[in-house]
């Protein structure tokens, strides 16, 4: 049985952005931030809930790496979606490097709060 902790800290399906058009949308219309080995595009979607994707660069290792990068970035959203504001489509394009979790939790927190998307 689910506590009432656990399900507000999970991940599921309908806050992730599938759709290319969508992805194109955000890199094209959406607002960027930046700081070194990765970037946030951002715009409000108008569900009242966040959306994320997670893309990465051609290039960006193998397929063991990219998957390793992805299961991070989610675990980082994960933990830290309580903190931020809602109603955003976000998209955390990640860079080749130093990748581990401790990196991914200050990077999206940096971006996060460049962004203005975390709560006062």
């Amino acid at each position: 049985m689910e506590t009432a902790l656990q399900k507000a800290g999970s991940f599921n399906c309908n806050e992730r952005i599938k759709k290319s058009a969508d992805f194109k949308k955000l890199f094209k219309n959406g607002k960027k931030t930046s700081i070194l080995g990765a970037k946030l595009f951002y715009a409000e979607n108008g569900l009242g809930k966040n959306r994320i994707g997670f893309p990465l660069p051609r290039g960006y290792g193998n397929a063991v790496q990219r998957n390793q990068s992805r299961r991070y970035s989610r675990e980082v959203y994960r933990l830290l979606k309580t903190h931020l504001n809602t109603g955003y489509d976000m998209l955390l394009l990640l860079y080749p490097g130093n990748d581990s979790f401790s990196t991914r939790c200050v990077q999206f927190r940096l971006l996060c709060k460049k962004a203005g998307l975390l709560k006062k």
